[in-house]
């Protein structure tokens, strides 16, 4: 089964990625949990993303609205996104668990739909 594990940051969290030591205590973190993932061959795909330049848009009444950076509404970031295939739901959790975002953020485990072409 495939999951997509949704990285969801508070937005402080960009302050520490800036701070030389933080910063690069956070990289090494990420890079042994994304090898550990590589190393398990349970990951598909992934990318990092920077939530602070994104633009938001919503169409209301038949109109565009947009605003620079993220939506006002989100109380965290998405900072990036990994894909999974894991036998079990339980298996994903555990990924997400293990996660260095999960302790300062919170990981989203969401389950990849099937789409059937006719």
């Amino acid at each position: 089964m495939e999951f997509v594990l949704a990285f969801q940051q508070p937005p402080n969290v960009y302050e520490t990625y800036a701070d030389l030591l933080k910063g690069q205590q956070v990289s090494l973190a990420w890079k042994q949990y994304m090898g550990a993932l590589a190393a398990a061959g349970v990951m598909r795909a992934g990318r990092q993303l920077d939530p602070r330049n994104a633009s938001t848009v919503r169409v209301r009444d038949g109109q565009r609205q947009g605003q620079d950076g993220p939506s006002p509404d989100a109380h965290a970031l998405f900072g990036g996104f990994v894909v999974i295939n894991v036998e079990t739901q339980a298996e994903a959790l555990h990924w997400a668990e293990l996660n260095p975002n999960s302790s300062a953020g919170y990981t989203e485990v969401i389950p990849v739909l099937t789409i059937i072409h006719a």
